[in-house]
């Protein structure tokens, strides 16, 4: 009997069930097909074909290890798009952080801006050694104006505490300033008209070290194609235009992403030690 063609409804499940596994981080395929592990009979480990040279994979680098020098994606920072074109031309004025919040809330080229309730900047100290980027505001972010204020703020407030840090000694961003609708996961498109203001605004407040917070900001800021389960507890030395010398950039879990996977935490609590000890290096 030949396949049945899928439904818009079948099609539609397939991917809120592909949303919902994203959101949970399974962000990276490990075999050709998903198995039914409930179904009768099916072994605990699938035995790799006899005879069949299997490569080793490389030895994933230690939570404390460097990575090489990395730039920003080039499809995403030299956008030919008229918005991503218009947000680098406004992001160039701009000679302070003020003043740079000033012309994002007033940048009309990104459509986000049209479904959002505010523009949402910045939260904490402009002259702050860390940056911490993630990837949009969520609803309470939305009404309030500031980032990283609901239950995943909170998680966060805890975290830096626990390496004695606050938001005094932060400065707390996203690579996209208004809420996408239903907090969706942004486009290409919207983060690229984005991200011109997220490099100025790195360039004026020039940390010592950014914290990447969740696979948006990995992925938008660093060129590398792996997943966040991969990329967090690495330091990467970003190259951002504007600067003479690259930044140290920790990828880490998103706080609202261990909010729904508490098992994670063990290894984010590593990745905040690592954070600690770069920040007594960097003096």
């Amino acid at each position: 009997m030949p396949p049945q063609p899928q439904t818009p409804l079948a099609i539609d499940q397939a991917l809120a069930l592909l949303q919902w596994q994203i959101e949970m981080g399974a962000d990276e395929a490990i075999g050709p097909a998903a198995l039914d592990r409930l179904a009768p009979g099916l072994p605990a480990a699938a035995e790799p074909a006899p005879n069949v040279a299997r490569p080793m994979p490389p030895p994933r680098p230690s939570f404390a290890a460097a990575a090489s020098a990395t730039a920003p994606p080039r499809a995403l920072t030299e956008s030919a798009a008229e918005p991503a074109q218009s947000a680098r031309a406004l992001a160039a004025q701009a000679t302070t952080t003020d003043a740079l919040a000033a012309l994002i809330a007033g940048f009309d080229a990104c459509p986000l801006k049209r479904t959002a309730t505010n523009t949402v900047f910045a939260d904490g100290n402009p002259a702050a050694p860390v940056m911490i980027i993630g990837e949009a505001p969520g609803a309470d972010e939305d009404r309030i104006g500031t980032p990283f204020v609901g239950r995943a703020g909170q998680l966060l407030d805890r975290m830096l505490a626990a390496i004695g840090l606050d938001r005094t000694g932060v400065q707390i961003t996203n690579v996209i300033y208004w809420r996408p609708p239903g907090n969706r996961k942004p486009t290409t498109q919207e983060i690229a008209s984005c991200l011109p203001f997220v490099f100025r605004h790195i360039v004026l407040s020039r940390p010592l070290v950014l914290v990447l917070a969740g696979g948006t900001a990995a992925s938008s800021l660093l060129d590398v194609s792996e997943g966040i389960t991969r990329l967090r507890g690495r330091w990467f030395d970003l190259a951002i235009p504007g600067l003479d010398a690259p930044l140290p950039a920790l990828p880490m879990f998103h706080p609202a992403y261990l909010l729904r996977t508490p098992e994670r935490k063990r290894e984010a609590w590593r990745d905040l030690l690592a954070l600690k000890m770069k920040l007594e290096e960097l003096g």
